[in-house]
């Protein structure tokens, strides 16, 4: 049968054993805005820098008395740490082939 939605043709589309799914032709592929071949790169260096980081946020905490802390680099410090291993891990995530 030919379809039509809304005066454009429609093709379909199988989903691996499910019903068949109606697509305008106009229809673009998604492409990733990062080449998935730089997932392993970003995922161990964002992860590298988010453990020293992390390091570097826990040697603070350890070596500085409560009288010389200093609340505002303690919070930039776990900001930029946190960040870091959130992207990291999301691209650990993608270089395993766990798409989310």
């Amino acid at each position: 049968s030919n379809a039509e939605y809304m005066g454009t043709p429609l093709f379909q589309v199988s989903l691996q054993n499910m019903d068949l799914v109606d697509l305008p032709k106009l229809t673009k592929a998604y492409y990733s805005p990062v080449n998935p071949a730089q997932y392993p790169t970003l995922a161990v260096v964002l992860l590298l820098v988010g453990f020293c980081l992390m390091a570097w946020f826990f040697v603070y905490e350890v070596t500085t008395t409560k009288f010389n802390r200093n609340i505002f680099k303690e919070l930039v410090i776990a900001l930029f740490s946190s960040v870091f291993l959130g992207f990291g891990s999301l691209f650990l995530l993608l270089w395993a082939g766990i798409y989310v």
